[in-house]
């Protein structure tokens, strides 16, 4: 680790094979808390290159326990986290809101670090058992059209890692691992990030892969399509930037999508949204979000139908079904 930090303190950066080397002997503990706390650090004063981002990923990838399921075709809902604007769980909820209008969701999550409240705490809170069984997942997304894999259960190599990023408390390059690594590796991904830069780095990793997707950042610094003002996003054919009129919708404040102050306060709101209580504002972000989901999966068909699909998963009471389901399946 010693000939590594020197590198990175001189300002070189890692290649693809020597960042895949350093996170494997992070997993495997061979290097102590110190160190793996002096290396995370170097990411937060520089901006990290696709070389490195793609040979974490890679490890991760490699170290994992993989979920397999057929090559059926499913979409991850994901977020970088670390936008440090405690916004409701607007990820998650998108996520049974596309399940419940008939799309199969992986759904990769974990407890907050840099957030009160994450997709992990959230569910935990309202009664979900985190699995690694096959057998359930698979029965979840057969019945469900969705299930969760709480990333601890299927990154294990992750476990020492675990209370360093809590201790630090900010966020780090492990939060842009997040939506890269997911163990089903799902054909189709929504990504929201929390800065352009980050926005760029994904497309360029992306667009050398097969999956369909949309990557998103709203220009004032939210992880999601927040709906306080712009919102820039790229797909794998065309880049947009857009107003919240754009997707026929009103600008939200800060105050419309804050998540609440503790998990109870999130997981309340999470369930005022999939029982169709939500506020305005609330339910037009899930299903702004939701919807450019659902154009993932079908480009063809307009924005404004997606988010029509969207806000009727959500009023048929299918979104509220599908988590319900989700629950009693274990």
């Amino acid at each position: 680790m010693k000939t590594i930090l020197n590198k990175l303190f001189e300002h070189q950066r890692l290649t693809r094979s020597e960042a895949k080397e350093v996170l494997i002997k992070i997993s495997t503990e061979e290097y102590n808390a110190y160190q793996v706390a002096a290396f995370i650090s170097v990411y937060l004063m520089r901006s990290i290159s696709v070389e490195e981002l793609t040979g974490f990923r890679d490890a991760l990838l490699e170290l994992c326990i993989p979920v397999d399921f057929g090559g059926m075709h499913s979409i991850d809902v994901c977020g970088t986290g670390g936008d440090g604007k405690n916004t409701f769980n607007i990820s998650t909820c998108s996520a049974f809101v596309i399940a419940g209008a008939g799309y199969k969701v992986t759904k990769h999550g974990n407890y907050g670090v840099s957030s009160i409240c994450g997709s992990s705490n959230v569910l935990q809170h309202l009664g979900y058992n985190f699995t690694s069984n096959q057998d359930v997942l698979k029965r979840q997304i057969d019945q469900a059209n969705i299930c969760f894999l709480h990333a601890p259960l299927f990154h294990p190599a992750l476990k020492s890692v675990g209370p360093i990023r809590k201790d630090l408390g900010v966020k780090t390059f492990f939060n842009l691992l997040g939506p890269l690594v997911n163990p089903a590796k799902p054909t189709h991904q929504l990504i929201g990030v929390f800065s352009l830069k980050v926005l760029k780095l994904y497309h360029f990793i992306l667009e050398q892969t097969s999956t369909r997707y949309s990557i998103i950042h709203s220009l004032d610094g939210y992880d999601e399509v927040s709906l306080t003002g712009e919102v820039k996003i790229i797909q794998n054919t065309r880049t947009l930037v857009e107003s919240p009129g754009y997707f026929g919708v009103s600008t939200c404040t800060a105050n419309d999508i804050w998540g609440g102050n503790d998990v109870p306060a999130a997981a309340k709101i999470f369930m005022n949204i999939l029982n169709g209580s939500g506020t305005k504002a609330q339910m037009d972000v899930v299903s702004v979000n939701a919807g450019i989901a659902i154009n993932t999966f079908k480009p063809e068909i307009s924005l404004a139908d997606c988010i029509m699909e969207a806000r009727q998963s959500i009023h048929s009471g299918a979104a509220l079904n599908a988590f319900h389901k989700l629950v009693s399946l274990y």
